[in-house]
């Protein structure tokens, strides 16, 4: 069994020099071509499920289908997280059913809309770390708001992001409240706010340097060059996707996402972690609405399911190429969680400053 903490994984990454992209997942479809694709390229992988996943599929249905996707592929190590955790309870349940790695989103309250003060955020946080890591499992933790920083508020994703607008300081992290935090909760990764935001809609344009702040992550990583960053939001919202999607009957506005350049450029500054949904999703839906538009007398889901798990595939090769994941999940021998634990206790897993 191959599973692997998202601590093990990302330390790999630094000292290597790659990222991991995380990509969400709800049902079978999507597991089988994302491991697939980490199959053919040889790449560790991060799977992640959120609460609206959670509640989609049923945590039993979940646990087994994780254990089934790492019995079929026992040579890739599997880092299976929590996307979003909004309270102790959650991420204390999805420990319970064999995650390896929680984030707990204390940036916004247990309503998952409402910003928190630091204070709730450093609070909650180190709770969970404290109670993850007596069992080896790994955190994630965020400081500053994800959203958009041409709108001044964020979207909505499986129920959690912040409503209404904000100000602009909320949504770019500080550097030294980065640097404070990590000393105060010991998270194991750290997401940063810096532009982007969930679903397709991020940029009404080719970001820039205004409305995609890479030089935040930049300067946390030069205070914080130990620290496995990680980018939220960062699907890149593929102009061919759109496209596929609106010839056989979509209608997607005109948008830009995260180009995979700048996610390049993260990586070189310390982003370890990059998550992607809206990208797989759309490579999903562009492929069922061709075959049904083009056979509209089908109704057999394995006839649309199968071409669109092939396109999702295609997608998640691309972005283990990219990144520099591809050809790294045989360099690594996935520790148990039990083992963690003792590295925690012992206090070698400690953050380090300077």
């Amino acid at each position: 069994m191959a599973r692997i903490t998202l601590r093990q994984l990302l330390d790999h990454a630094a000292e290597y020099g790659y990222g991991v992209p995380a990509f969400n997942m709800n049902n079978m479809e999507q597991g089988l071509a994302i491991m697939e694709a980490a199959e053919e390229t040889k790449s560790p992988v991060i799977l992640q499920a959120s609460r609206g996943a959670r509640a989609y599929a049923n945590d039993v249905v979940l646990a087994k289908l994780i254990d089934a996707l790492v019995e079929i592929h026992p040579d890739i190590p599997v880092c299976m997280h929590l996307d979003h955790g909004n309270n102790e309870a959650t991420c204390v349940t999805a420990i319970q059913y064999g995650f390896t790695s929680v984030m707990m989103d204390g940036s916004l309250k247990e309503d998952g809309k409402t910003p928190a003060d630091y204070a709730y955020n450093s609070g909650i946080t180190k709770r969970v770390v404290d109670m993850a890591h007596w069992g080896g499992v790994s955190v994630e933790g965020e400081i500053g708001v994800l959203g958009s920083l041409e709108s001044g508020g964020g979207e909505q994703e499986d129920g959690h992001g912040v409503e209404g607008a904000i100000s602009h300081d909320q949504l770019l992290t500080d550097p030294e409240q980065a640097v404070e935090f990590a000393r105060d909760t010991h998270v194991d990764a750290l997401a940063v706010a810096m532009g982007t935001s969930h679903g397709a809609y991020k940029f009404s344009r080719k970001p820039d340097g205004a409305v995609l702040a890479m030089n935040v992550i930049e300067e946390i990583h030069r205070r914080l060059p130990n620290m496995h960053l990680v980018m939220h939001g960062s699907s890149s919202v593929p102009e061919d996707l759109q496209e596929i999607i609106n010839k056989y009957g979509g209608q997607m506005k005109p948008t830009w996402g995260v180009p995979v350049e700048e996610i390049q450029r993260g990586i070189k500054h310390g982003v370890r972690k990059i998550n992607i949904d809206t990208d797989n999703r759309m490579a999903l839906t562009g492929a069922i609405r061709k075959v049904l538009t083009e056979n509209p007398s089908e109704f057999d889901p394995r006839k649309y399911l199968t071409p669109a798990m092939a396109a999702m595939r295609k997608l998640c090769k691309e972005r283990f190429e990219q990144f520099g994941t591809a050809g790294n999940a045989q360099k690594i021998k996935p520790l148990p969680v039990a083992e963690m634990a003792k590295r925690y206790k012992s206090g070698s897993l400690d953050p380090k400053f300077g």
